[in-house]
């Protein structure tokens, strides 16, 4: 393979999470704090390429895979975003930072945050592929294979209806967020196939076996739409 000059090497940037307060209570607002450090010398990033038109994308789960956040640090000093957020119930969160650094590769880096209190189980996950009814447009989902198997290409194939059709939101025809029901994979996907029509298409590589939640954004009419789908797993095939 050719080299080319200039292109840098993917390596991981740290990132660390902090709240304020220090233990978040749920129902009270509360503040996210990203911070981004370089992982050479572990220096601050003081440059970010736009990803998307945002500098920073976060996105906040909670282990009962009730709670689905889409939102947009904003930078606060040099390396540290911020984002306020009100968790809705006890337990842990996983929050993926999506992040472009200068002088790096795109990044996106994943961190847990605990709500004191009794926290809700992890849910168990079946096959969900119902059409959905979001703000101002209906979604519904096929994969291909209809079973798919981990490890293996999977095309989502998504149709938003609705009667004021599809705009791009955030620059992209749609968005997608997808975690493994025990939250240990997120994976921030945009489409393979759009062209503004009602047929949105993702390809993903599910990593293992088990339940997967699939949250993906939509926009329409200047309203952002939201639908989620469950896709289930057994063993390898």
């Amino acid at each position: 393979m050719e080299l080319v000059p200039g292109v840098p090497e993917p390596v991981e940037f740290h990132t660390d999470v902090t709240t304020i307060p220090a233990a978040p209570a749920a129902g009270r607002l509360a503040v996210l704090q990203f911070a981004v450090h370089d992982p050479w010398k572990d220096r601050p990033v003081s440059a970010f390429h736009l990803v998307h038109e945002r500098l920073f994308h976060a996105f906040i789960v909670s282990q009962d895979l009730e709670f689905f956040e889409h939102g947009h640090p904003l930078p606060i000093g040099e390396g540290v975003f911020q984002y306020a957020i009100t968790f809705p119930r006890p337990g842990m969160y996983r929050v993926l930072g999506d992040f472009y650094p200068s002088g790096g590769t795109p990044q996106l880096a994943s961190n847990t945050v605990i709500v004191p209190g009794d926290a809700p189980p992890l849910r168990e996950l079946t096959r969900d592929y119902e059409e959905k009814t979001a703000s101002n447009l209906r979604v519904s989902l096929e994969t291909v294979p209809d079973h798919p198997t981990a490890t293996t290409r999977t095309q989502l194939r998504l149709r938003a209806a609705g009667p004021f059709g599809l705009e791009k939101y955030l620059g992209v025809w749609g968005h997608m967020l997808v975690a493994s029901s025990d939250l240990i994979d997120m994976m921030h996907e945009h489409p393979f196939l759009a062209d503004g029509g009602e047929r949105v298409e993702f390809e993903l590589v599910f990593p293992r076996p088990g339940g997967y939640r699939v949250w993906v954004q939509f926009q329409s009419r200047g309203v952002v739409n939201t639908a989620h789908f469950d896709v289930p797993f057994g063993a390898l095939e």
